[in-house]
């Protein structure tokens, strides 16, 4: 322990946020999957509240972001590691294809809510995956190299997507009501 003491003032958290705190001592897969879990939550709280309208506001010129183009990518990105990557499932991208790979972020005329439902959808399935792999030591196939990739691999990098994108979220969200918060 040292002398330094703690600081009095911290990020002010949302008054709507249920969301449950990470372990902080716990075993890696544990914290692995409560954090991935605790960055989803972060989202959906960053997007609760606002009308679609709202939600599909690029609110960050010249950025072409918005949190409805956000959640799809995000449900396209869930599809792609867990189920087509990992456990190699022979279904179509999300919001992608090769003549317009940006179709998650630049095509919101689709229904928002419709967007969260697959978001949640894909959530689900990649918990599901993950609780059925007997350890982070198994391996998908990463498409684009033919190269193995380890589930711990995964965990990590979706956790960084989340973060990144949480960032994102943040500025929106400041920019489109004023809303703050950790």
């Amino acid at each position: 322990m040292t002398d330094t003491a703690a600081p009095k003032h911290y990020a002010p958290k949302w008054d709507t946020d249920t969301r449950p705190t990470p372990p902080a001592v716990g075993g890696e897969r544990e914290t692995l999957v409560a954090v991935l879990d605790w960055h989803r939550a972060t989202f959906e709280l960053k997007c609760a509240g606002l009308s679609p309208e709202q939600l599909s506001e690029r609110a960050v010129p010249p950025s072409g972001l918005s949190l409805h183009g956000m959640v799809r990518h995000l449900a396209g990105v869930e599809r792609w590691w867990f189920r087509i990557q990992f456990v190699g499932e022979d279904i179509p991208m999300l919001y992608y294809s090769d003549d317009d790979p940006n179709q998650d972020f630049d095509s919101l005329d689709g229904d928002v809510e419709e967007a969260f439902a697959v978001w949640r959808t894909e959530c689900e399935h990649s918990r599901q995956i993950t609780a059925a792999a007997a350890s982070l030591d198994e391996t998908g196939i990463r498409k684009r190299t033919g190269e193995p990739i380890s589930l711990r691999r995964i965990m990590v990098d979706m956790i960084a997507e989340y973060a990144r994108h949480n960032g994102h979220a943040d500025l929106l969200r400041e920019c489109i009501d004023g809303s703050t918060g950790m």
